[in-house]
């Protein structure tokens, strides 16, 4: 499952969000977007969950809580448009 998560503090790392994820289950891959000008994160980014009980798990215990001193907004990702 890919899990959208937002609020994040523009210092977090994807390592820091892939140690929060892993607590939950296996974490497939991180990705924190960033801006292409300045190279500072957008504060918000996704996270990949091979297992979607575990992903769901994460994504109810970790919405609104508290994450390098920010409260994170956590859902399943939309598919992307066409």
């Amino acid at each position: 499952m890919n899990i959208y998560v937002a609020n994040v503090n523009f210092r977090a790392t994807e390592e820091e969000l892939k140690n929060l994820f892993s607590q939950y289950g296996e974490v497939s891959s991180v990705k924190i977007l960033k801006d292409r000008e300045t190279n500072r994160s957008r504060g918000f980014g996704f996270v990949e969950m091979p297992d979607d009980d575990q992903a769901r798990t994460a994504i109810n215990s970790l919405n609104g809580s508290e994450f390098s001193q920010r409260n994170l907004v956590v859902k399943e990702a939309l598919p992307p448009k066409q």
